[in-house]
């Protein structure tokens, strides 16, 4: 398998100003996976270039498997669990922004732990998706063979499981996080401040002496773009201006599977900025779909001949 995908399915409620869905795909892995699966699609007859790992309920619909089956993910990694898929309901406002806090039933969820199949422990790309960075752990611990070990994460996990996801920070070699997690990692208010601290371990659980941190950081800026701290510099690029965004639910998440699945096929990829540059463009351009539509819906909807002629303007903007 060139990339292994590990992270979360849900049952999505989601109420914006414009929509509101119940019941529909979500989690960090379908949000990932389709992403991913868009710029890693196998040819008509090849075997699934993507694995799936993850949990689901006996509520878990056909429909929906075939979706990610469809689009040519393999789940032979996805768990069938006694109890329902977990659920979760979000409402925004007129910015996008969230209102209140998300409420999450973590049903079978709550007692997973992630089984890699045999065949996949050493991908290219191995994406610990957004997720409990307990999983993240045990699915790292698992994969002694990836070459690139890649890992997102957000505020939840910062404040509630720190040391935990330290150690799977330190095992990572690249890791997503926005500017203001970053700084509430570090404990600074400066983001180049926050990076180095972070790089070198001294904010991570245990400090320096127990190791340094990821060698590469990707940092999302919200309307402000993404900045990316790698091995071979420093890239800096603008988010693709949207005009009615409809629902921002997995936005980061379709960022890190098409930024991941760009880097499958080059060597060293973290130490090419060329590679680096367009893989960001292709994560940039991807999220910017994914707010267009309900759910995965945006990024189901992908379309090749609409999807280059977004980049292309898109690189007009960025002058690349």
């Amino acid at each position: 398998m060139e990339m292994v995908i590990v992270g979360t399915i849900f049952y999505d409620d989601i109420e914006t100003p414009s929509e509101k869905a119940n019941g529909i795909l979500g989690g960090s892995a379908p949000h990932s996976g389709l992403a991913a699966s868009f710029h890693l699609r196998p040819p008509p007859g090849s075997p699934p270039r993507i694995g799936v790992v993850s949990v689901v309920g006996q509520d878990f619909s056909t429909y929906h498997q075939m979706v990610l089956e469809d689009a040519g993910l393999n789940l032979a990694g996805v768990a069938l669990s006694d109890g329902e898929t977990a659920k979760r309901y979000r409402k925004y406002d007129s910015t996008m922004g969230r209102v209140g806090s998300q409420k999450i039933e973590s049903n079978v969820l709550e007692d997973f732990s992630p089984i890699l199949p045999q065949a996949w422990t050493s991908p290219e790309v191995l994406l610990c998706a957004n997720s409990n960075p307990s999983i993240q752990l045990e699915a790292l611990n698992q994969s002694s063979g990836s070459r690139i070990n890649a890992l997102d994460t957000s505020e939840k996990w910062i404040k509630e499981e720190y040391q935990n996801l330290s150690r799977a920070m330190r095992l990572s070699d690249v890791v997503i996080l926005d500017e203001d997690e970053a700084n509430l990692l570090s404990g600074e208010k400066v983001l180049t401040q926050s990076i180095a601290t972070i790089t070198s371990g001294a904010s991570l659980h245990g400090g320096v002496g127990a190791g340094k941190g990821p060698r590469s950081l990707i940092i999302k800026r919200g309307s402000s773009g993404v900045l990316a701290h790698l091995p071979c510099g420093t890239i800096a690029l603008p988010a693709y201006p949207m005009e009615n965004p409809v629902d921002p639910t997995g936005f980061g998440d379709t960022f890190a599977g098409a930024l991941f699945s760009s880097l499958v096929g080059h060597e060293s990829p973290l130490n090419d900025i060329e590679v680096m540059r367009k893989s960001l463009v292709h994560a940039s351009v991807s999220a910017s779909y994914c707010s267009e539509g309900m759910g995965t819906k945006g990024v189901r909807s992908l379309g090749r001949g609409k999807y280059h002629a977004r980049a292309d303007r898109y690189r007009r903007i960025v002058g690349i």
